[in-house]
């Protein structure tokens, strides 16, 4: 899994000649460079939908930011340093490390570690923000970091696969490998070298190898400047190659899949939701009072947020505010039966039905505005180009019960900034519905069966590792 990847620079990387591992892959398997990635298109909203092949109405993370309407508070992943200053670096690093394998995901959500170690095989894994599996791994004690990580916060043991190595935080086993708890730019070397072991070792049947280091690149250094960061990932997925003598004895022994969950996008401007909803009782970060009914919660996530509405009375204010701001391109929000979809003054209402099939093979009834999502209908097919796979995507993401009221995307070229009030202008970003920020890349080699379909997503992923071990 390579974070952050967008598909034209996957192809510009082996183009060059600085992916050759990812081009062995393609050259012996299939490629996709218009798989469609989850919305809020934010890591771990995609990261749930890649480990259990289900969308948000199914595991339940909604976003990167989000109110936990049951315990009255904000939960947040780790959008910024910043952000995790505001709101309590302790309370941020519990909800990562420890809350969303072990709360926040559905219980009913199965992760692909869940199902291979129901069925005896030995399951593997790197640091990923979805991990949970049927082994205990108690935190690690034998680096200096990992000492003063369990000193501080990582006390308590968790649920994973039967080899987890989570920065130096969790390890099965001593590899020699350090990623300094984690830092960008350290984190992909370090899952190269664990790759390295547990290869030599032959200690898996399933390995999900993260290599997140190209997302923080991008963010930084913006959407087109990829190629050197995927150039690094490849190194790692040589170092595996390598370990079993070669690409030919380890693609003779060995299915992979490659994939990114979302893709990114360049940010010109940022956009404060906050002081646009200046005129709202906004619920702050260390609001501790009783939260009161007139109060709205307000949940940035790079290019998508979410307004938690705690009185129905006040969604028809919201949304109307919302669909003032400039920056705001689609406001969502549900009403009765329908999701609706506001942008630039026109609506589109739509729920499930009969009327017309989407690629994937769902089927919709609509009406308003179909340009508001950029709805082509073509046989009975409805499909959109600007925002891929946009009706399910979209219903999904209003489903999932942990959600906010209303849901927003960022313009081109716009970003949210978070609690922090951190952005990346001049970087990259991702979390909208557009094709930027949610077509990635899909490589699958050495699956066997039918690979073809009209429209791949991520959520395709652990269902292809399944049925290759035979589970489905």
């Amino acid at each position: 899994m390579i974070d952050g990847a967008r598909p034209a620079m996957i192809e510009q990387a082996v183009a060059d000649g600085r992916a050759p591992c990812l081009a062995t892959l393609i050259e012996r398997g299939s490629y996709s460079g218009e798989a469609v990635s989850a919305f809020p298109s934010v890591t771990p909203v995609c990261a749930a939908t890649i480990a259990t092949g289900l969308g948000p109405d199914r595991h339940q993370i909604p976003s990167m930011n989000w109110y936990h309407r049951a315990e009255g508070r904000y939960v947040e992943y780790g959008s910024s340093f910043r952000a995790a200053l505001r709101f309590g670096l302790g309370r941020q690093l519990t909800d990562t490390i420890y809350n969303m394998n072990g709360a926040h995901l559905a219980p009913d959500a199965l992760t692909v570690f869940e199902r291979l170690d129901d069925a005896g095989l030995r399951t593997a894994g790197t640091t990923y923000l979805i991990y949970r599996g049927r082994h205990l791994q108690q935190p690690a004690h034998d680096s200096t970091l990992a000492r003063i990580a369990a000193l501080a916060l990582v006390r308590r043991p968790v649920m994973g696969p039967r080899e987890l190595f989570y920065a130096d935080i969790f390890a099965s086993r001593d590899t020699g490998c350090r990623s300094t708890l984690g830092m960008p730019g350290v984190r992909d070397r370090h899952a190269g070298c664990v790759g390295d072991y547990l290869v030599r070792h032959d200690l898996f049947d399933f390995l999900l190898l993260s290599l997140p280091d190209n997302d923080n690149h991008s963010h930084k250094l913006g959407p087109d400047s990829q190629v050197a960061a995927i150039a690094q990932a490849d190194r790692q997925l040589a170092r595996l190659f390598e370990a079993a003598g070669g690409a030919d004895p380890f693609l003779e022994d060995h299915a992979v899949i490659v994939v990114a969950d979302h893709a990114h996008t360049l940010i010109e401007r940022t956009v404060s939701l906050g002081s646009q909803f200046a005129g709202f009782d906004v619920r702050r970060p260390t609001d501790m009072r009783p939260l009161e009914p007139a109060q709205i919660a307000i949940c940035p996530a790079q290019r998508a947020a979410m307004i938690y509405v705690f009185e129905p009375s006040m969604l028809a204010r919201v949304t109307a505010r919302a669909q003032r701001i400039d920056g705001v391109d689609h406001v969502i929000w549900r009403e009765g039966e329908e999701a609706v979809v506001a942008r630039g003054g026109a609506q589109l209402r739509f729920a499930p039905g009969e009327q017309l099939a989407d690629l994937r093979g769902r089927r919709w009834t609509f009406s308003g505005a179909a340009e508001v999502l950029d709805l082509r209908v073509r046989h009975g097919v409805v499909r959109s180009g600007e925002f891929p796979d946009a009706l399910a995507r979209v219903w999904d993401a209003t489903a999932c019960e942990p959600a906010g009221e209303v849901l927003l995307t960022a313009a081109a070229g716009v970003e949210f900034t978070d609690w922090g009030g951190a952005g990346h202008i001049g970087g990259g970003s991702h979390g909208s519905l557009s094709a930027g920020d949610s077509n990635v890349p899909l490589i699958c080699c050495g699956l066997e069966g039918e690979l073809n379909r009209a429209q791949w997503s991520i959520a395709d992923v652990a269902p292809l590792i399944t049925r290759h071990f035979g589970l489905d």
